[in-house]
């Protein structure tokens, strides 16, 4: 008989610190429901995702990407809503291909939001670049998990990842797990992760021509979000989403 189906646990890799417990309000039925695009050869495909609407139960977004020869895939996103909001998204590039993603998380409480992302370079020449941002506060957590496969033909790929985490208060945690699994020898493959906190001299410094604390801690962390969005070349767009994110921060100043 096949074995039932059950939500994943913290034992598996891609959900290590994440909030299973909130799985629960899930329909088990719909949870392995994934969203599948096939970007056709030369062509690009910009895909936006918020989370952003005051919940408290559990939201996902599960994307299955396959990248055609020499094609394009964009996703920006921001975290900022549900007791546990996550995107995950599993991502096929064919020769030559590129994937750009910009990811924000944010969020106080008790709250996780994450981005879970698996790239599998399959053939040579194709690139990847992943930027993420996470600023989180009270008992919030946020994660970045990336994989990243480059098989044995894969030559001349060139991957990176970027994760920079800021935490507002004490209790407050977040998370990166870069994986990189490299079976090509003619290949560029990198990836950062830092986490601090803000920058009291910066601080000190608008503090001392005028602008109140909010005002500064707000300034900052715009400045910290923004690089998420730098590779969105339209710019209504890459403000809307900043807006998403600092109007979370601007309900807990």
């Amino acid at each position: 008989m096949p074995e039932a189906a059950t939500f994943p646990t913290r034992k598996d890799e891609a959900w290590r610190y994440s909030d299973t417990d909130a799985l629960a309000s899930l329909d088990l039925g719909t949870f392995d429901d994934w969203s599948d695009i096939d970007v056709p050869a030369g062509e690009t495909r910009r895909e936006i995702v918020t989370i952003a609407e005051p919940d408290d139960g559990t939201k996902l977004r599960r994307l299955r990407v396959k990248i055609g020869e020499g094609a394009r895939f964009e996703l920006f996103g921001v975290i900022a809503a549900a007791q546990l909001g996550r995107v995950e998204l599993v991502v096929h590039l064919e020769r030559g291909a590129h994937f750009e993603m910009g990811g924000i998380t944010v969020g106080g409480r008790d709250t996780t939001r994450e981005f879970v992302s698996h790239v599998v370079h399959a053939h040579p020449e194709a690139t990847s670049n992943q930027t993420v941002r996470a600023v989180h506060w009270g008992q919030g957590t946020g994660n970045f998990l990336g994989r990243i496969d480059v098989v044995r033909d894969a030559q001349k790929t060139d991957a990176a990842q970027d994760f920079k985490g800021l935490l507002l208060e004490k209790g407050a945690s977040v998370n990166a797990v870069p994986q990189l699994e490299i079976f090509a020898d003619d290949v560029q493959c990198a990836h950062g992760a830092t986490v601090g906190q803000l920058d009291e001299n910066a601080r000190f410094y608008m503090a001392a021509r005028g602008l109140s604390p909010e005002l500064s801690r707000r300034l900052l962390v715009q400045a910290f979000l923004g690089d998420a969005m730098a590779g969105l070349d339209d710019e209504d767009e890459a403000e809307r989403l900043l807006r998403i994110a600092l109007d979370k921060l601007d309900a807990h100043l």
